[in-house]
């Protein structure tokens, strides 16, 4: 499939106003194919307000923010860009997504990412049901993002384009997490400054093949790979070595301060595909760990076989650091996508199902050709 140009501008929704939605906004707002008709927020005291304002643009843009799910899906938006927060309300996030494309509504979402593909983790049923609901609203929802999204599903397979022969894929998140604002992700899912005895909900069996499984096996599923089942989990969790501070949690000395974790996917017995993650609180912890080769914080693709190949891509924002910037590639990934999961069949999509999604029109100075 060819990239995708809308004849129109799509009128779009963007949910949420946190620390992606607010980027959203931003991002929604400079894009020539897409016009911002609605914003939504869960919290009272944004009602009403400016989506500029809340974006921090320091001008209005004429469209207010409202906790109101209805008056928004009343406007009959193109598209909605959900960035809202679903990791801790995984099954209420697929039911609120579900009923948007019911309702005749696309949605392309930074979560949850156990949708970032179809097969292997929820039940088929589930997806059945939400595959009915696009169906009945002619409507398509796909779920993508940085990590799980873009870094390991699009960019491993395209270099995939360029093997003779694949013997090993792996996709890597090395990265301090001390500037990443995420309060319920850092302390309670990761476990960053609690005891190293603590079960944070992350490290129970199982739930890292839950939420970043689906990174394997679309990659497996790209490359047309049957894997074994279960995928293996590894996980090395490390206690500061000395107290920090960072943004969403203090971490004293010698409660947990640095992770390092992979989803495996194997074939016979061999890991063909793994996903790993190395997360610091403290850039100078753990100096035996894979490290950026600058910045604090990269993706590292690396590719066994015929040829050997390694990329590492890292990101930064203008006046921010890398987790700043992640929120900003976050919603790009989704608002670039747009125009693709319009035109894409109704129900559930992954980036195997989208055509070539690119920044089009986004050149300063210049504007594309409708």
């Amino acid at each position: 499939m060819s990239q995708v140009i809308p004849e129109k501008p799509l009128r779009v929704v963007v949910w949420s106003t946190g620390t992606i939605g607010r980027h959203a906004i931003v991002g929604v707002d400079a894009h020539p194919d897409l016009e911002l008709v609605g914003v939504w927020t869960s919290t009272a005291d944004k009602h009403g307000k400016d989506a500029g304002e809340l974006a921090g643009l320091g001008r209005e843009l004429g469209v207010r923010a409202t906790t109101d799910r209805d008056e928004l899906i009343a406007l009959r938006p193109d598209c909605i860009v959900h960035g809202a927060m679903t990791d801790d309300r995984v099954f209420e996030s697929i039911e609120d997504l579900t009923g948007f494309i019911r309702d005749g509504v696309n949605v392309v979402s930074s979560g949850p990412v156990i949708l970032l593909h179809r097969d292997g983790t929820l039940p088929p049923e589930m997806i059945e049901a939400i595959d009915e609901a696009g169906r009945q609203g002619g409507a398509s929802l796909h779920v993508n993002g940085i990590d799980p999204g873009f870094a390991n599903d699009v960019l491993p397979l395209v270099m995939t384009s360029l093997s003779q022969r694949i013997d090993h894929v792996k996709v890597s998140e090395i990265a301090d997490y001390s500037t990443y604002y995420q309060p319920v992700v850092m302390r309670d899912l990761f476990g960053f400054g609690q005891p190293l005895d603590a079960k944070p909900l992350l490290w129970e069996p199982g739930i890292l093949t839950t939420a970043w499984g689906p990174v394997v096996r679309i990659i497996a599923d790209g490359l047309g790979v049957t894997l074994d089942e279960p995928l293996v989990e590894e996980v090395d969790r490390r206690p500061a070595p000395r107290s920090v501070s960072t943004v969403s949690v203090d971490v004293e000395e010698g409660t947990m301060g640095s992770v390092m974790f992979r989803v495996i996917g194997t074939v016979d017995g061999v890991p063909r595909v793994t996903l790993e993650h190395v997360t610091r609180t403290d850039a100078t912890a753990e100096p035996d760990w894979p490290t950026p080769n600058e910045g604090d914080g990269c993706y590292r693709i690396e590719i066994t076989g015929e040829p050997c190949m390694k990329v590492e891509f890292t990101h930064h924002g203008e006046n921010g650091d890398h987790n700043v910037s992640g929120m900003i590639v976050t919603a790009q990934r989704l608002i670039n996508a747009v125009p693709a999961v319009v035109a894409a069949q109704p129900g559930l999509r992954s980036a195997l199902d989208l055509g070539l999604v690119t920044g089009r029109g986004l050149v300063t100075g210049t504007k594309a050709e409708r």
